[in-house]
């Protein structure tokens, strides 16, 4: 994380508002946080959650208010530095599962043509493969999402995700299709990658369990004004953020390798 000061903010969000025409969505956001953190948010449907989501993305520039990664001002459009996994399955349906992982190496390196050529080629292949044998989909790198089951198709959103190293994760309720059995492997390979890339994650789920369960924060969204006669005239703040597993972050800080199997312990 180059020259960052232990303790200094890898993302800093200032009196973020977000409004559309007369509808305030968002106001008076701040929110300091450090990277490797793992933020779930949760609250009502329709509070905002989505919309913070986006804004982290660059998928939209907030009304009023600065976001900043590693002290620079967010790109204003989507880049590489931000990966995000949504609860319907993004994944190309025209590729098979190992295509699917690779070409998000592919297009960087060759945006013209979107594809590679010889050793580079072969490396990227390579490279994904090997992304899909940790999340379990090593024996199916010739099937096509259809081809596939819903939680291996969210395994391999994720690994499309992972295998472009962004710096921040966004996942949109990304286990919200899949019943709770595969969502409790999902949980188990989500926080493995986790605690080997130590990217900062932002979650948003409408299950509480799962907030509190992976998160080394939460992040509850919320209107706390209200007026009968302008519903849309205030909008959803930050109301609580509650410190989660902070045994879990101070060992994501450490260099044990055997961090990975302590978490899966945990969760």
């Amino acid at each position: 994380m180059g020259g960052r000061r232990p303790g200094m903010s890898f993302i800093s969000i200032n009196n973020i508002w977000q409004e559309y025409g007369d509808h305030v969505v968002l106001e008076r956001i701040n929110l300091q946080v450090k990277a490797g953190e793992f933020c779930s948010m949760v609250g009502a449907s329709g509070c905002g959650k989505s919309t913070f989501l986006r804004l982290l993305l660059g998928q939209e520039k907030p009304t009023r208010g600065e976001i900043t990664l590693d002290g620079k001002a967010l790109a204003t459009e989507p880049n590489r530095s931000r990966g995000v996994v949504f609860q319907r399955y993004s994944v190309f349906p025209h590729l098979n599962v190992l295509d699917n992982v690779a070409i998000g190496l592919e297009l960087p390196a060759s945006p013209l043509s979107g594809r590679l050529f010889g050793a580079r080629k072969r490396a990227a292949r390579q490279q994904a493969r090997q992304m899909l044998d940790k999340v379990g989909l090593g024996n199916a790198l010739d099937k096509y999402p259809a081809q596939l089951s819903g939680g291996m198709q969210q395994r391999l959103a994720i690994a499309q995700a992972f295998i472009m190293q962004p710096r921040v994760l966004l996942l949109d309720e990304p286990f919200g299709a899949l019943d709770p059995g595969i969502r409790k492997d999902m949980h188990a390979l989500l926080l493995q990658l986790w605690s080997e890339t130590r990217m900062t994650v932002f979650m948003v789920t409408h299950d509480l369990t799962e907030g509190f369960n992976l998160g080394t924060r939460l992040l509850v969204f919320d209107k706390v004004r209200h007026d009968p006669q302008a519903p849309h005239a205030w909008g959803a703040r930050i109301t609580y953020d509650i410190p989660l597993n902070e045994a879990r972050m101070a060992q994501l800080m450490t260099d044990s390798k055997d961090n990975v199997y302590a978490l899966r312990r945990q969760q």
